[in-house]
């Protein structure tokens, strides 16, 4: 019993450890705004990429023009393709 304790402590820890890496990445992340984004459209360094799952994006009338769609689900699979050298601005709304 008591290794199932100290098993569930570990795991607990690992999830405030992960949860907290995640929410210090996520401040690092610069916001824009909408008319910022107008104004990097057609910018041969920016890529646009619209995270919405397949259903919230097939279902939407507001797409951004030249944006690419990847799944978020699969961040893992694609994310490697893009080029480090050009600013990626990921969307989902």
């Amino acid at each position: 019993m008591r290794k199932v304790g100290l098993i569930a402590l570990l795991m607990v820890c690992l999830g405030v450890v992960f949860f907290a890496g995640v929410a210090a990445a996520a401040e690092e992340v610069p916001k824009i705004t909408p008319d910022q984004l107008k104004g990097m459209l057609g910018d041969a360094n920016v890529i646009i990429i619209d995270t919405r799952l397949g259903t919230d994006w097939n279902d939407s009338d507001a797409k951004i023009k030249g944006a690419v769609r990847e799944n978020p689900m699969q961040v893992d699979s694609w994310m490697n393709k893009y080029p480090k050298d050009k600013t990626l601005v990921f969307y989902c709304a």
